[in-house]
């Protein structure tokens, strides 16, 4: 098998690892598709790849989720197929998806960190920018988007705990299986 696949299939398998784990329970935010978006921003060797892959794993597992898990779960916001999420939400990890592509050239250590640190913070401003604009819960006023932030700060520790856990595991062992078997090293 040549060494483009087998790198290829490691990067796919572990990004469906990922995304089976956000199908099992987990605090609000916790989720790996931010850590999914940047891993595969750092490692696809095209950049259609790095958007895309990512991407389409958050719209199967969405599809999972939103039919099946949440709509058994509050039947009174769900009538009929989801087909699709929150387009902020999605727009957000294309953000997060480029921010990779600029901060993960070269990967290490400070770097992941670093640029999960960024995605959090992406996820938290967008997300919350669109909650303010789209709902009547808060006055269409700097002072109501303050407010909306305020109260979607709880959140944020879980999205940045989340995106530091599994950039911390997709990256560490995507690196640790390459410097095992040197096969898997880029070309």
């Amino acid at each position: 098998m040549p060494k483009s696949s087998l790198r290829l299939g490691l990067l796919l398998s572990l990004i469906g690892l990922a995304v089976i784990s956000r199908l099992l329970p987990h605090p609000h935010n916790f989720t790996p598709v931010g850590a999914i978006a940047l891993f595969g921003a750092a490692y696809f060797p095209r950049k259609w790849m790095a958007l895309l892959i990512p991407f389409a794993a958050m719209w199967l597992s969405d599809l999972f989720l939103n039919n099946i898990t949440y709509a058994r779960m509050f039947p009174e916001y769900y009538n009929g197929f989801q087909w699709f999420g929150s387009v902020w939400v999605y727009g957000a990890f294309l953000l997060i998806g480029l921010l990779g592509m600029a901060t993960l050239r070269k990967v290490n250590a400070p770097r992941v960190m670093g640029s999960a640190l960024g995605a959090s913070v992406l996820f938290f401003a967008v997300t919350n920018f669109a909650v303010w604009l789209g709902s009547a819960m808060y006055p269409k006023t700097i002072a109501g988007l303050m407010a909306c932030y305020a109260a979607g700060i709880p959140f944020f520790g879980n999205t940045l705990l989340g995106d530091l856990v599994y950039c911390g595991v997709l990256f560490g062992v995507f690196e640790w299986v390459k410097r095992r078997s040197p096969v898997l090293a880029e070309v």
